[in-house]
């Protein structure tokens, strides 16, 4: 069964992504799809830090074109969560339909359009109005925080499907895309790259030797240029990640040394 995620909700810096209203007062239809410069995404692993998962997304859709901000939380009601703004609705439209479903950190993203602008494309777009726009977005926030009918419909229509073992299957046709390896989360085993060729066993294991926990140095026989290194635990892992990173192991060159893929 899926992980339950909290409902959406208003990022500080985001104004509230509930779906707009018609003049009537009545929700707009569901299938009305509104295209905007932010979208709102969910079911994203919640085991990885915020700092890292802002930095991967931020990585991930740069490619599109420009990303004005990237928004995610760690409360309860944020977690599985983020808003990324671009420049323009064309690069967050082409955005959505190439990355929707991509298996980021081993969970595919559901994306959708966020209902309004964020403060960052109010700010780069229609700046004169960048304080009426805040002020109406805290006092909407503060009108549905507990009683948005729409936002308990949302979260009790998400847990029936998660009941029925209904989940989001990723798109049937995606682009090859890879998360790059700076942004891989831990592990206890590192990965590394631009190694002179070289380089033996016991370089390594006298480099890594001298952080705690250091379990066993592996070469790779056939392409000597890169190597993985276990730790007995992530912790003592990023601890010499951290420290050797881009290490001059031979005076000239740099080590690249990320976390291996799981």
């Amino acid at each position: 069964m899926a992980t339950s995620q909290a409902a959406p909700v208003d990022p500080p810096s985001m104004q509230d992504v509930t779906p707009t209203l018609e003049e009537n007062g009545t929700p707009q239809p569901e299938g009305d799809e509104i295209v905007s410069e932010t979208l709102y995404i969910q079911n994203l692993n919640e085991k990885v830090k915020i700092d890292v998962l802002k930095a991967s997304l931020r990585g991930l859709f740069k490619s599109y074109g420009e990303v004005l901000d990237v928004v995610a939380h760690s409360n309860l009601r944020m977690r599985g969560q983020a808003f990324v703004s671009f420049a323009s609705p064309e690069i967050a439209q082409k955005a959505m339909k190439e990355v929707r479903g991509f298996p980021l950190y081993s969970k595919p993203m559901q994306i959708t359009f966020a209902r309004t602008r964020s403060d960052a494309v109010v700010k780069r777009l229609d700046a004169a109005n960048l304080e009426q726009h805040t002020s109406k977005r805290a006092e909407q926030k503060r009108r549905t925080r507990y009683s948005n009918p729409l936002k308990q419909k949302f979260k009790a229509k998400r847990m029936a499907a998660e009941i029925d073992g209904a989940a989001a299957a990723p798109a049937a046709r995606r682009p090859n895309v890879q998360m790059p390896d700076e942004y891989l989360p831990p592990n206890k085993i590192l990965f590394l790259q631009n190694l002179p060729e070289s380089v033996t066993k016991d370089q390594l294991m006298a480099l890594f030797s001298q952080y705690p926990n250091l379990h066993e140095v592996r070469l790779i026989p056939t392409k000597k240029d890169i190597a993985f290194v276990e730790y007995m635990d992530e912790g003592s892992a990023g601890v010499a990640k951290d420290a050797l990173h881009n290490y001059k192991l031979d005076g000239e060159n740099k080590i690249k040394i990320t976390f291996a893929r799981k």
